[in-house]
């Protein structure tokens, strides 16, 4: 699906502000970006247009440094967005944490 990645990158595609609406971005500086970083991928999994899968793509190392931010998100993912990041970046169920942690939590509610 992001197969253009690197040519959707050059033209500087920046994350909608208002996917971020309880962060003041105007101040942001790199590192700030890359603190948030978990927070920002996970927003853009949950609500984020193709253009905002764009932004990240260059905020965050390209596809490979995306693929391993998702890997790490800890909030649990609605299944129809955990089923599409599988999908695009062929991972496997136990390659998410948010997915372990769910399985931990059905686990110990149910025994």
């Amino acid at each position: 699906m992001f197969e253009d990645w690197q040519e959707r990158i050059k033209k500087n595609p920046q994350v909608y502000k208002g996917l971020l609406w309880d962060v003041n971005t105007s101040n942001l500086n790199d590192d700030d970006w890359q603190r948030m970083k978990l927070f920002v991928v996970h927003r853009v999994v949950e609500l984020g247009d193709t253009s905002d899968w764009y932004a990240i793509f260059k905020l965050y190392g390209g596809f490979d440094g995306v693929r391993e931010a998702i890997k790490q998100i800890r909030s649990v993912l609605h299944p129809r967005n955990e089923s599409f990041v599988r999908l695009v970046f062929d991972l496997k169920k136990e390659d998410l944490i948010c997915y372990e942690r769910k399985r931990l939590r059905e686990l110990h509610l149910n025994s």
